[in-house]
């Protein structure tokens, strides 16, 4: 497969990851609960299959690039361990959703400029 098609795989998946958790969210906040198990489960579903994209597709342009795994790699794996883990705060901990919707585009903003820039 070609780097361009990898590419948009990855933007794929941070389009369903964001969504996934941004909706999680939403659905804590309005009170949602384990007994809405269509919405959560899809919820989860579109954050998962997000997480799996991200990881298949950036696998994919390490190698296209053939650049092995230097040190921005291993902060963008950190990330991804992190933003696989923040599914979870919503419902586990909902007074933290208005600093968990601020931190979100933080954290894709470090990513972006990580894999942009290559800083190290």
């Amino acid at each position: 497969m070609s780097y361009e098609f990898y590419k948009v795989l990855h933007i794929l998946g941070v389009l369903m990851l964001f969504s996934g958790l941004v909706g999680s969210i939403v659905h804590a906040a309005n009170r949602g609960d384990k007994a809405q198990n269509v919405l959560r489960g899809a919820l989860g579903a579109l954050h998962g299959g997000g997480l799996l994209l991200l990881l298949i597709a950036g696998f994919g342009i390490i190698a296209k690039l053939g650049i092995g795994f230097p040190g921005w790699v291993w902060v963008k794996l950190v990330l991804w361990l992190v933003f696989g883990a923040l599914i979870a705060v919503p419902y586990r901990k909902p007074s933290w959703n208005v600093a968990l919707l601020w931190l979100l585009p933080v954290l894709g903003t470090l990513a972006a400029y990580l894999a942009i820039y290559k800083p190290f």
